[in-house]
């Protein structure tokens, strides 16, 4: 199990990008609920961000995929605009446990740099 960060570190319209071992995500908290996915796109196979931690439209209603500007629901991760419409961002499996968030991922991927932790 690894600790991705505690719930009041990501405010509300704020996502943030994390690599474990070789496995990229990207948490959001979107009105005040969380989500969590594999930050990759399903169009390239290729990370979401342009930017560290740049995952939202403008609006931050949408997770934008900054290389062919696909919008992906927050909620469930389906693409409703762009190259890759229909298809869908990868959940991650989570759990909240006193307010820290807590992924189980593979035991080779189960290494955090101590910096992201912060």
């Amino acid at each position: 199990m690894t600790v991705l960060c505690h719930t009041d570190q990501l405010e509300a319209g704020q996502a943030k990008g994390f690599d474990i071992g070789t496995t990229k995500l990207v948490l959001i908290n979107y009105r005040n609920e969380f989500y969590l996915y594999r930050n990759s796109c399903p169009h390239r196979s290729i990370p979401l961000e342009w930017m560290p931690d740049q995952f939202l439209d403008f609006e931050k209603q949408y997770i934008q995929c900054a290389t062919h500007g696909a919008l992906f629901r927050i909620e469930d991760g389906v693409c409703v605009s762009g190259p890759c419409v229909e298809d869908h961002l990868d959940p991650v499996a989570f759990e909240i446990v006193e307010g820290q968030i807590i992924v189980n991922l593979p035991t080779s991927d189960a290494q955090i740099p101590a910096e992201q932790l912060t």
